[in-house]
């Protein structure tokens, strides 16, 4: 009874934390809202508010995977090790609980998740073992559900277990309550409608047409076709990404004709970047996630080119000097095109 009583007052906790009802709070705490940081006054309606706007799903399974892979999911989470574990915190640069990193590796790769460990434990559908576990599969331990963690294969999970400790692959220590998968490597995106829902057209040209003389033009006007993304939009990237190089190889490790990182090539299904018509789809496969998330063509350059957490991290355009250049030299190359 009193170990019942105990967890309940530790749920009521997390939950009042999480909310910025802390009582015992002397400042105004900060929450979270799509990566942007807001004041909360600790009022129950606007700590409510910004609390469930984060994750913009329900807990019935309807998280938004696009173009997420188990594979992907798992190298996002990588990204977080060592960042120290911080109960309630959901910013990286202070720490992260159990919850924020699993939402926060979700939402790298384009998934929206809920913020509290038990909803995401009712996310996807059910995985009856651990041995059919698969890479990116979210593990939720006890009942009632407080804490989960992202199963990476061989027994291994990739965690923030508990205060004084920091993010770190471990064994699964006990037998999962539940394991959930909200995403698999054999899942497709949704038909191609819009890749730019709220987007003036003029901002991202007219499609297919005027790519007449550009290195494989048929393969941009497929990928347009199949993912409703600009070809123009695709080969003004692959100009500045590689000077339609296909062989070209960074000196940080991107390759191919799109320059796709190996760890982003293997999130987007791309066995070999080095394939022109695999580099160009998956491309278009990123820029569509981008355009749908971050409804600006700058704002999809930015994350094509520093990553999706970056944008949010920043609300912007991060400040580094690559990514500020890169994005003018895609628009000027996309103008150069027609669009």
């Amino acid at each position: 009874m009193i170990q019942g009583i105990a967890n309940v007052q530790q749920r009521i906790a997390q939950l009042q934390t999480q909310l910025g009802l802390n009582p015992t709070a002397t400042n105004p705490v900060t929450v979270t809202k799509n990566d942007s940081t807001t004041a909360a006054t600790g009022s129950f309606a606007s700590a409510l508010t910004a609390a469930t706007s984060t994750g913009a799903t329900t807990s019935t399974g309807s998280a938004t995977t696009g173009n997420a892979s188990g594979a992907g999911i798992v190298e996002a989470a990588k990204k977080y090790l060592g960042v120290p574990y911080v109960f309630g915190s959901t910013n990286p640069d202070k720490g992260l609980d159990c919850s924020a990193l699993v939402q926060r590796a979700y939402s790298d790769m384009g998934v929206k998740l809920p913020r509290i460990a038990a909803d995401q434990a009712r996310e996807g559908t059910p995985v009856a073992g651990l041995d059919k576990a698969k890479p990116g599969d979210i593990l939720a331990f006890n009942r009632p559900v407080d804490h989960v963690g992202i199963y990476i294969g061989d027994n291994k999970m990739i965690a923030a277990p508990q205060p004084g400790e920091q993010v770190k692959i471990q064994s699964v220590y006990a037998k999962p309550s539940t394991i959930r998968r909200v995403v698999d490597d054999a899942m497709t995106m949704p038909p191609p409608t819009s890749a730019a829902a709220g987007l003036r057209p003029a901002a991202l040209g007219t499609g297919g047409g005027g790519l007449s003389g550009v290195p494989y033009a048929d393969l941009f006007t497929q990928a347009a076709a199949k993912h409703g993304v600009p070809a123009k939009l695709l080969a003004a990237v692959a100009k500045v990404e590689s000077g339609y190089n296909p062989r070209a190889v960074s000196p940080a490790g991107a390759q191919g004709l799109m320059q796709l990182m190996p760890s982003t090539a293997r999130g987007l299904g791309v066995h070999d970047p080095l394939d022109p018509k695999q580099a160009i789809d998956g491309a278009a496969r990123l820029l569509k996630s981008n355009l749908r998330e971050f409804k600006s063509l700058d704002l999809a350059l930015a994350a094509y080119n520093a990553g999706g957490g970056a944008v949010k991290k920043y609300d912007g355009i991060p400040p580094f000097a690559e990514t500020q250049a890169y994005v003018p030299k895609v628009k000027a190359a996309l103008a150069a095109l027609g669009g």
